[in-house]
């Protein structure tokens, strides 16, 4: 059964809720499997045994934060062995302009050079998930859309 790792770092839990609505929007999806760790609790290894990966972060600075950098920058070892696996990515700010698109599309492009297959949204939020604080009616949506569209990406690729 092909499996995603949803990754994310919350210092304030409002990063960890909008995974918890990614996770839901993946389980929706008959035939595939989630795991949902805090970026503390997963090694650059464990990223070669998933099929989907997607990655979350608050904005700090117009960017992800650190910790999920930091695992990020540790995954050069496995460089070439994310090929093909499907990523997504969601971030959530303290305020409406405060980088949300810029974190997810850093995101974005970490995956794109580990040769992730990454699929844009024509509806909602285009590039992933974003939330202003806690996430409202419409965030929680968004994420379970991400995880709903990436399972389901998953699974066509895998036919």
């Amino acid at each position: 059964m092909p499996n995603i790792l949803i990754i994310y770092y919350s210092r304030t839990g409002n990063t960890e809720k909008m995974a918890q609505h990614v996770a839901r929007g993946v389980k929706e999806v008959k035939g595939v499997h989630c795991v949902v760790k805090p970026v503390e609790e997963v090694t650059p290894e464990e990223l070669t045994r998933y099929d989907g990966i997607i990655m979350g972060s608050p904005v700090y600075y117009g960017t992800m934060a650190a910790e999920l950098k930091k695992l990020i920058d540790e995954s050069v070892t496995y460089h070439g062995e994310l090929e093909g696996k499907v990523g997504a990515a969601f971030a959530s700010s303290g305020g409406q302009h405060s980088g949300n698109e810029t974190t997810v599309m850093d995101i974005l492009r970490v995956m794109l050079v580990h040769g992730m297959i990454v699929q844009g949204n024509h509806e909602g939020d285009h590039y992933g998930a974003v939330a202003v604080g806690a996430p409202d009616d419409r965030s929680q949506e968004e994420c379970a859309t991400l995880g709903r569209r990436t399972a389901s990406l998953l699974l066509r690729l895998a036919k």
